[in-house]
């Protein structure tokens, strides 16, 4: 079930940060003949409500054009709500937007908020006075920041000649410079390698777990969520679907991980529990398994009993969970 922001008397409900029945409609104008445009409205977000706790990690995931991104423009002031009412730490963001920014951090996957020409130093030293962060903690947080995101070999380069997993990590060091109290993140781990993807997230985690920050996550990588929220929000067609543990989205949907396999020659069907056969090409098969369950039992199996060379595990597409929980409901 969908935690509401809605209490019993009708106020907004307590909570970090906290939606009631908020709507955000869009008028899009198309041609249709000559000097003739049809108006109509699209409703990007439908009537969200919930809740976010303080310290609380929050993965907030949907298909694209789900809602996501205009959610999350609207908590930071950027889009007012066209109907229903929000607060971020007690303030509403599209009235108080310069005094919310001193205490949320964003960073978007896909745009920069560093200055593109400029060494990426620079740009931190634009923040710092923006912000007007005190000198002591702008270089205790900017040390912190260098040192767990590896970012000493790089301030000195212009942000246009970084690799887009570095301004990744140019960007999320930037958001957080001011000791914001609510982080946004958006695709934070977009284009980074493995080993990247690995010390972002502990980053993060040990962020929260210090200075309780509280993030709510959009991403499409699952692996983020799985390593960093309790909680996962499912956004689609701008309602919230599904708000609850990761475990509980893959029952509803019944997802399921693949593992892939490639044996030193070509066999039939490997026979594994808890396992299917979905495909097979050459010595390489692929096997579907529910997505709540370990994967080490099932390759230590099959280490023991077939002559294994390599394999992978690819985690369930977020499209098809929720296209498959969209399906099952109308079943019923």
């Amino acid at each position: 079930m969908a935690k509401t922001a809605e209490t019993a008397d009708g106020s907004l409900a307590e909570g970090f940060i906290a939606l009631q029945d908020v709507a955000k409609v869009f008028e899009v104008r198309r041609k249709t003949g000559f000097l003739k445009r049809e108006r109509r409205e699209v409703r990007a977000v439908d009537g969200l409500s919930f809740t976010v706790a303080r310290g609380e990690m929050v993965g907030y995931i949907g298909p694209n054009g789900a809602g996501k991104s205009t959610t999350i423009k609207m908590l930071t002031g950027i889009l007012t709500p066209s109907a229903g009412r929000l607060r971020v730490a007690g303030i509403d963001p599209s009235r108080e937007r310069r005094r919310l920014a001193h205490r949320i951090g964003v960073v978007f996957g896909q745009r920069t908020t560093l200055w593109w020409d400029l060494p990426l130093i620079d740009s931190y030293r634009l923040a710092h006075r923006m912000y007007r962060i005190p000198d002591a903690r702008y270089r205790e947080n900017l040390d912190r920041c260098v040192e767990l995101l590896e970012l000493q070999a790089l301030l000195d380069v212009p942000v246009r000649q970084l690799s887009l997993g570095q301004r990744m990590r140019g960007d999320i060091a930037a958001a957080l410079l001011h000791d914001p109290e609510v982080l946004y993140l958006d695709e934070p781990t977009i284009g980074l390698d493995v080993v990247s993807k690995a010390k972002v997230r502990g980053f993060l985690r040990e962020l929260n777990a210090e200075r309780s920050t509280t993030v709510l996550l959009t991403t499409h990588d699952l692996q983020d969520i799985e390593q960093l929220c309790s909680r996962v929000m499912v956004i689609d067609q701008g309602r919230l679907m599904y708000d609850g543990p990761l475990a509980g989205l893959h029952e509803a949907g019944e997802s399921e991980r693949t593992l892939v396999v490639d044996l030193e020659r070509e066999l039939p069907p490997v026979v594994v529990p808890s396992a299917r056969v979905v495909r097979v090409e050459g010595p390489r098969q692929w096997l579907a398994f529910p997505a709540g369950q370990s994967a080490a039992p099932l390759v230590a199996r099959l280490a023991a009993e077939y002559p294994l060379v390599d394999l992978s595990v690819r985690e369930p597409d977020i499209e098809a969970v929720i296209a498959k929980m969209y399906a099952e409901k109308a079943v019923s």
